[in-house]
């Protein structure tokens, strides 16, 4: 229908007696529409910005209770696997479903795999079918934000507050009271039992 009724304001211009080819006043046609589109994208960013948890952007305030190493990323290379450090220093994302995480459901912490600072309570794991180890909300003050353009609509990025290891991304569709779903990559995280003695923090 759209292209009928862009072929009809072609006709029209050509009974006014403005030549020009089908192939070319088509290709301006969608140039001009992609070219709008991407305006549009852009002049909506602060709105976008304005509907985003207050907690999650990122202020000193929320770190506080962390002090932040400060450490180059590329000294972590010889202390995490190679696929650790790919999603912690290069914000990759691990295949969803391939995560041991996943499945983890017996009481402990969810810690940082590269500086072990603790991130999540397993109490407030939860199952979101998404194929990532999915958590309600972090332990307060523990985490950091910003937010990410790679996808070319905003999303709020989450790293680790003291290493700076990019953990996952959070979203708005989680289960109430928040409202939030944490989604972390396995990888960039490791789970200590409750029974069991949280490891010194390195780095």
């Amino acid at each position: 229908m759209k292209q009928f009724v862009t072929y009809y304001v072609y006709d029209h211009l050509q009974d006014l007696g403005k030549t020009i080819s089908k192939k070319t006043y088509w290709e301006t046609h969608m140039k001009r529409r992609l070219a709008m589109k991407g305006l549009l994208t852009i002049a909506a960013y602060p709105l976008i910005e304005l509907k985003l948890p207050d907690h999650a952007i990122a202020s000193p305030a929320n770190l506080a209770a962390v002090t932040p190493l400060n450490k180059p990323y590329e000294t972590w290379r010889a202390i995490v696997s190679p696929e650790a450090f790919q999603v912690l220093f290069e914000e990759k994302t691990e295949l969803p479903g391939s995560s041991p995480l996943n499945g983890e459901h017996r009481a402990g912490t969810f810690i940082c795999a590269a500086c072990f600072l603790p991130l999540f309570d397993s109490s407030h794991k939860y199952e979101s079918g998404t194929g990532w180890p999915s958590f309600t909300q972090p332990i307060a003050e523990h985490t950091a934000t910003k937010l990410d353009y790679k996808m070319i609509i905003p999303r709020i990025e989450y790293h680790c507050a003291r290493c700076g290891g990019h953990q996952g991304h959070v979203f708005k569709d989680g289960p109430l009271p928040r409202k939030e779903r944490w989604c972390n990559n396995g990888i960039a995280l490791k789970f200590i039992l409750l029974e069991q003695d949280l490891p010194t923090l390195r780095g």
